[in-house]
């Protein structure tokens, strides 16, 4: 463990005594057998039904069934990289606004940070489908996705960005402005430079919310990987298994994205809490 690494144990814990040590080993293999015979449970269940049969199997053995799944995840790469970005500059955007000394704006952007932080992304993807529409605003179903879920994660961006402000040393600010430089460009040439290098582990990681908000596109009929699985679920009645594989992509597509954040948080040398001593996240 590098010296700018601390394990999350011993951020938030003390270190356990022997008898808790014995106690964690118990309920850890409880914990394991019960998952194991969880998990058995339900493969047994899908086999006397009938779910391990050929049929619901061998269509991905054919290249255009991944073609077709493949042009859906290009579809749910080009939603989640659009609003991740739209996402990047309004969460700028808003933590400026957040942090500005004018308690008015500070108080507006406080209210819309928090209010993109809790309305739930279909909530906005329903009214960017039902009543946007009703005032004659005509928008694809690529934007009426896109632009939802960037909102959502532009509030919690913007708490990201403020985190990674407020890490900046008060002294350098301090000493910046006692030189002459003006308050717009100390932020822009200290502060921001390095608040966005203290969190970009963390903005990488946000992708993978951004990426998991796009499963909702059947809402808006944008031809997005789940939305493609769900006619193939359609056309082959094979349910368990196309989610299953659908699913298996999901997870590699964000362990890919955790691991990208791990990566960079390691080359960055950004100080970050980790669940282990060799793995930062």
């Amino acid at each position: 463990m590098s010296a700018d690494t601390i394990s999350m144990r011993d951020a938030l814990y003390e270190a356990p005594g022997p008898k808790t040590r014995r106690r964690i080993v118990i309920g850890t293999v409880i914990a394991s057998i019960a998952l194991v015979a969880l998990v058995a449970a339900v493969a047994w269940r899908f086999y006397i039904t009938g779910q391990f049969a050929p049929q619901y199997w061998e269509f991905f053995t054919k290249w255009s069934t991944w073609n077709y799944l493949l042009s859906g995840l290009l579809g749910t790469f080009e939603v989640a990289l659009t609003a991740g970005a739209i996402a990047l500059v309004l969460g700028v955007v808003f933590m400026l606004g957040r942090i500005s000394k004018n308690k008015v704006v500070s108080t507006i952007f406080r209210i819309v940070i928090d209010f993109f932080r809790g309305v739930p992304s279909l909530l906005l993807i329903y009214f960017f489908f039902l009543v946007i529409p009703a005032y004659g605003i005509k928008m694809s179903s690529f934007w009426m996705l896109a632009l939802p879920i960037s909102l959502t994660a532009s509030g919690v961006l913007a708490e990201v960005f403020r985190a990674g402000v407020n890490a900046v040393p008060a002294g350098q600010r301090e000493a910046a402005l006692s030189i002459g430089m003006s308050e717009g460009k100390v932020m822009r040439k200290i502060i921001l430079p390095q608040a966005v290098r203290f969190v970009i582990p963390s903005l990488i990681s946000q992708l993978v919310v951004v990426v998991k908000d796009t499963t909702v596109a059947y809402v808006v009929s944008y031809p997005d990987m789940l939305q493609n699985a769900r006619v193939l679920i359609t056309n082959y009645d094979a349910l368990v298994s196309t989610y299953f594989v659908v699913a298996i992509i999901y997870i590699l597509i964000n362990f890919a994205i955790n691991q990208a954040s791990i990566y960079v948080a390691r080359r960055s040398g950004t100080r970050v809490i980790s669940r282990n001593q060799e793995d930062p996240v």
